[in-house]
Formats: C-alpha cells, sequence, structure tokens
C-alpha cells in the first residue's frame, strides 16, 4: 500500500492524540475505571475499539463469574428476545486483526454460563479463507472475545464467522472485509483510525449493497474515524444504558466516549438530511458502549496476564450489536449500505440527553430530538427484530 506524506502526516497526527486519550485508565462520572485494550495504531493501521474496566491499579480487572450485560440485559433492553429465539438462517462475519487462539473455546464458556447453544454456529478463517492463523495478540484476542460472544448473545441462532487478518494494517483488514462481505449476511468491524486524505480510495471494499457493514465509531470522543466515516457503512455511536430490575430500557443517554462529527473527505450519502454538515456526518445509529454498563466476556488467552470474565464496552461492543439486529431482521437484500435506518426510525429509541465533546452545542456531539451526531438516528427498539 502505498503512503503519501499528506496521509503519514495525518494518520501520525491520531495516532498521537489517541496515545494522549488512553496511557491512563479513565474513569466516567466516578463509577469503574477502564482502559483502552489495543494500544495506539501505527501508520496505515487501525486500533481495536474495546475499554475493558480496571481494578484501582489500573490493571484488567479478571474475575471468575460475569459482571457485566449478558444475552437477557441487550435482547429484552433492545426488544430482540421473540427475534432472538426465532430460526435464523444469517451468518454474521466479525472481521478483526490477529488470532484469538482460545475463540471457540471462550465461546463454549460462555455458553454454557448463559445457557445458549452452538452447535457448529462457529468458524474461525484467516483474511484468505484457510486455517493457516496469524500470531495471537492478547488485546485483539480480548476484542475477538468481545465481538463473538456478543453477536451470538443477541442472536443466538445465527452462524458466526471470524476473520482474522494477517495484522492491524489496513491492507490486511481490507482484505478480511474483502473476504467477510462475500461470504456473509452481516459483517461487523470494531475498529478504525482517524480520517486521513486517502481514505475514499479504500471504500471499493465496503461498496457492497445488500450486505449491511457494521463499524464503531470510535473511543475518543467528538471526532470521525475511519472506515466508520465511509458512504458506504453503518457507523454506530455508543450510549450508556441503564437498566430496571427486570432487565427493561430504564435510560439511555450519549456515552462520552463515543466518536462522531463530520467528515472531512466523504461525500454525503443522499438518505442524509441533516444540514449542520456538508459531508458524510457520524453517526447513522448506536447501542451500549459504556464500559460501566458493558458486557460480560470470557477470555483464557490472557489480557495481561489475567484471564476469566472480564466487563468491555466500547464502540467495539456497539457494532456487533447492531450487526445483530441487522442479522435477527434478515432484510438484508433490502439495504442499501446504511440508509434503511433513515427509514425505519420507527424501530429506532431516540436518545435525548449527553454529549461527547465539544461543537458549540450543536448536534454534533450533543445528543437532540430526532437525529444527532454521537446517537445518530437512535438504539435499536428491535420489537420483531431488526430496523
Amino acid at each position: 500500500m502505498r503512503r503519501t506524506g499528506r496521509f503519514a502526516i495525518a494518520v501520525a497526527a491520531a495516532a498521537a492524540a489517541a496515545a494522549v486519550s488512553v496511557t491512563t485508565a479513565g474513569a466516567v462520572n466516578g463509577h469503574a475505571s477502564f482502559r483502552a485494550v489495543c494500544p495506539p495504531a501505527e501508520l496505515a493501521s487501525a486500533r481495536c475499539h474495546a475499554d475493558v474496566v480496571t481494578d484501582q491499579q489500573g490493571n484488567p480487572l479478571a474475575t471468575t463469574s460475569p459482571t457485566g450485560y449478558g444475552p437477557a440485559q441487550f435482547q429484552t433492553a433492545y426488544g430482540l428476545t421473540a427475534a432472538a429465539a426465532a430460526a435464523s438462517t444469517q451468518t454474521i462475519a466479525i472481521v478483526d486483526a490477529y488470532d484469538d487462539p482460545q475463540a471457540a473455546n471462550d465461546l463454549a464458556v460462555y455458553d454454557n454460563q448463559y445457557g445458549l447453544v452452538c452447535n457448529g454456529c462457529f468458524k474461525k478463517v484467516n483474511q484468505s479463507g484457510g486455517t493457516s492463523y496469524p500470531r495471537a495478540n492478547q488485546g485483539w484476542a480480548l476484542e475477538i472475545s468481545l465481538d463473538v460472544q456478543i453477536a451470538h448473545a443477541t442472536c443466538p441462532k445465527c452462524k458466526i464467522l471470524l476473520v482474522e487478518a494477517s495484522s492491524n494494517s489496513f491492507a490486511n483488514l481490507l482484505a478480511a472485509e474483502d473476504y467477510a462481505t462475500a461470504h456473509a449476511n452481516v459483517v461487523s468491524n470494531s475498529w478504525g483510525a482517524g480520517e486521513f486524505s486517502g481514505e475514499t480510495s479504500y471504500d471499493s471494499h465496503f461498496k457492497r449493497p445488500g450486505v449491511p457493514i457494521t463499524v464503531s465509531a470510535g473511543d475518543s470522543g467528538y471526532g470521525p474515524q475511519y472506515p466508520a466515516a465511509s458512504q458506504y457503512v453503518t457507523a454506530v455511536g455508543g450510549t450508556t444504558l441503564t437498566l430496571n430490575a427486570q432487565n427493561a430500557r430504564a435510560n439511555e443517554t450519549v456515552w462520552s466516549g463515543t466518536g462522531s462529527g463530520c467528515s472531512a473527505y466523504e461525500p454525503k450519502p443522499s438518505w442524509q438530511k441533516d444540514t449542520g454538515c456538508s459531508r458524510r456526518t457520524l453517526n447513522d445509529v448506536s447501542a451500549d458502549a459504556d464500559p460501566n454498563t458493558g458486557a460480560s466476556v470470557y477470555d483464557s488467552h490472557g489480557y495481561y496476564g489475567q484471564s476469566g470474565w472480564f466487563q468491555v464496552g466500547g464502540t467495539s461492543l456497539a457494532s456487533p450489536l447492531v450487526a445483530s439486529v441487522y442479522a435477527l431482521a434478515a432484510n438484508e437484500s433490502l439495504t442499501s449500505y446504511g440508509s434503511y435506518p433513515y427509514s425505519h426510525t420507527s424501530s429506532l429509541y431516540d436518545v435525548l440527553t449527553g454529549t461527547n465533546g465539544s461543537c458549540n452545542g450543536s448536534y454534533l456531539c450533543t445528543a437532540a430530538v430526532g437525529y444527532d451526531g454521537p446517537t445518530g438516528l437512535g438504539t435499536p427498539n428491535g420489537g420483531t427484530g431488526g430496523f
């Protein structure tokens, strides 16, 4: 992949900004502290968008039993219980970098904990579809555990195809994307980098009408990231999801860490009608992402010497949640990139409060009635399953 000077400068600046934001654990409203699972990306590469809850010393907190949300919480909160119980022929592809050697075993532990059944639902391949896997990476392994287990939790009768890129370079991740979009009904991506001037040349890898592609918006607060900025994907922002005793959605606000904004390079798709951004606006929809209201994830590969149950959030959680909603709806033949939710807003909860940064109070970083940047059109209100 050729690197231009402008590309290098843009990505280097994004990496520097990300480095500042993740060097220490963060606290939200005095609740649990957390830290980014993956380090800042190098040039022409992406980082994963997962955040893990930490102990008082800032170390990843692993426990012997789940502490976060599980299948019942996500299905009930987003109105997906009936759809999740129905039969499904859908395949959700997960695109991530490096190998998680324990992905299948960890999914089995997750299923045993929550009473789910897989029965051959999981398959792992490399970026070419083969079984010669890349080297393992502890950060991306935890990301993979999150993506695979949450996709299965939300759509338990879907097939899960994990496509592992050889590295976190855009070249390898996009090769994995090509394989995934050719072999699945829906594709989830929980990774990205700051925007750069050459990004539109990569958009062809996401131009797959009839294959919904979800992409996490990033965890560094207000500001657009790629490939969430691509006009051909569903950009997924993040919320803080509060439940009542019956696991129903009690309240939902903008998660302060979610990315959003106005793209510097991507043209505005025809279905976006907001007037405060002449180009592509992020995001389209959103789902739970706050680590404080994060998911329980089982990982035995080991993350910084810890194994067991982790509580994980970030927009990495939101992307497979929304991908699963697409799969439950089984309406991919009707989708045209990220347009479908815009004509089906009745299947979304409108998020009305919260902000993810400073933008002079505009909708690009502040929740509003109807469309706004951080949460897009809202979060899933699936009913019979999907948008």
